[in-house]
């Protein structure tokens, strides 16, 4: 899998190993006549990048927003069991193969790729916290049990990490140990132990603005990546905003615009309009080739005063 045409098109931006996008899902959008009012290259950017935060949503087993129909691009396929002491340490991980849709239907598919997904702060128990962002006991369980799974499964296709808060931490680690693995975070947590840029290129890191590890994320360097921040939910407080879930509906929305396969998960899993995009709130996605008509102008915050004056 070759990276998207729009890191190729911003690659003056990168002379510095990574770059942070604009926030450019606000009320005054500059693609205002765009589809949803997303930026082309936003629109491009969720394509590639939706299958990963089905999968980064996903690795919360057990959990009951998971994607129950997580559609056609991928699949989750058994890993190797976890080692009762890794998991006391509030490790876990899922592994799932990518499809290109175009195979769909073919009883001999082969994927394109194989995604290791960790999963981020289990809010259960307070080991993740611990072992996880305290101590350096999962990086290296992560450095671990990729090597492991790339061992038994193999590199005839390329392998990908994601994972969402903590899980994004790990995932950021695997990827500096290894230059030829790509990594897409969401909402990633800041706490990584290298400081490698060298590979930034193959890190992308999608987060909704104002999420709650971002306050933290100010007080060092800005990840090795290519950064995309979007604004979904303005409503929403920090922590809610931090729900991997919540945004990984949003970037499904935006691909929809421009990916049947995306459009399918949005309908088989009922995800609805991202609040921030204009038109009423039971609106239907239009899907790919939704023709251009009146602006689409991203609704703000809620201005409370305002509407306690019953609008004027």
């Amino acid at each position: 899998m070759m990276m998207k045409s729009w890191l190729a098109a911003l690659a003056a931006l990168l002379l510095s190993g990574c770059a942070t996008f604009p926030d450019i899902s606000q009320a005054r959008s500059p693609c205002q006549l765009e589809p949803g009012g997303w930026c082309g290259f936003l629109r491009e950017a969720a394509v590639d990048a939706y299958p990963y935060a089905l999968a980064a949503t996903n690795a919360y087993t057990g959990d009951d927003d998971l994607f129950e129909r997580p559609g056609r691009v991928i699949q989750r396929i058994p890993r190797i069991p976890i080692a009762p002491g890794d998991e006391e340490k509030g490790f876990s991980y899922e592994v799932f193969n990518q499809f290109d849709s175009g195979t769909v239907g073919d009883p001999d598919r082969k994927p394109i790729a194989r995604i290791l997904s960790f999963r981020g702060t289990d809010m259960k128990s307070l080991s993740d916290i611990f072992y996880g962002t305290l101590r350096n006991d999962q990086i290296e369980l992560a450095l671990r049990y990729f090597e492991a799974e790339k061992s038994r499964l193999g590199s005839d296709v390329p392998w990908i990490v994601t994972g969402h808060s903590l899980g994004g931490a790990l995932a950021t680690e695997v990827s500096i140990a290894q230059p030829d693995v790509r990594a897409y975070m969401f909402n990633t947590s800041p706490f990584y132990r290298s400081e490698a840029k060298d590979n930034a290129l193959q890190r992308i890191v999608f987060n909704e603005r104002g999420e709650f590890l971002r306050r933290f994320a100010k007080y060092g360097e800005p990840p090795a990546a290519n950064v995309f921040t979007i604004n979904c939910e303005p409503r929403k407080n920090s922590i809610a905003k931090h729900s991997v879930r919540s945004l990984a509906d949003c970037l499904t929305w935006i691909a929809a615009y421009d990916s049947a396969d995306a459009l399918a998960v949005v309908k088989a899993n009922g995800i609805a309009k991202p609040w921030v995009e204009c038109r009423p709130e039971d609106t239907t996605h239009p899907g790919p080739g939704a023709r251009k008509g009146e602006p689409c102008v991203h609704r703000g915050r809620e201005d409370k005063k305002k509407s306690k004056r019953g609008g004027d």
